[in-house]
């Protein structure tokens, strides 16, 4: 299913949509450095929605995606991680992904609403819900302390 530019625009601006739960970062299934989390977003609307969270402490990466679960990936940050636009145009560290018509997600701009650091997943993450109007009522704990292995 392909989204419409309308379709986005008023998922996004909707203000009902919440997640209602604590969330806990989780080991990456593939063993990496990395934490992750996956959480439903519940609207009025019953936008089929839900939210993946991933930080990588080691690498200096950070990306909370907002997917749809028809039209895939629809809106996302990410610090620690270059992007490079359909255009040539090479976007750095910072950028998001917002839904637009032909391009869907892969052109990336600079925000200027994302103060916090990479290395501040809780605060980006609140910076994150308050722009793309998800409230939510629980609360995201600490990723984890980075493990490195030792070696005997």
């Amino acid at each position: 299913m392909s989204l419409t530019q309308n379709e986005f625009d008023a998922i996004l601006a909707d203000p009902t949509k919440g997640i209602q739960d604590d969330i806990a970062w989780a080991e990456d299934e593939d063993h990496s450095p990395s934490v992750e989390f996956r959480v439903e977003v519940e609207s009025d609307a019953g936008y089929p929605l839900f939210v993946c969270g991933s930080y990588n402490a080691e690498a200096g990466a950070l990306s909370y995606v907002l997917i749809h679960r028809a039209a895939g990936r629809i809106y996302a940050l990410d610090l620690g991680k270059d992007h490079h636009n359909p255009n040539c145009q090479n976007v750095g560290e910072k950028h998001k992904h917002s839904w637009k018509e032909p391009v869907r997600d892969k052109e990336a701009y600079v925000p200027m609403d994302i103060t916090a650091g990479v290395h501040e997943p809780v605060a980006v993450w609140k910076q994150f819900c308050e722009e793309a109007a998800i409230k939510h009522v629980g609360k995201l704990s600490a990723p984890p302390p980075l493990q490195k292995e030792m070696f005997l």
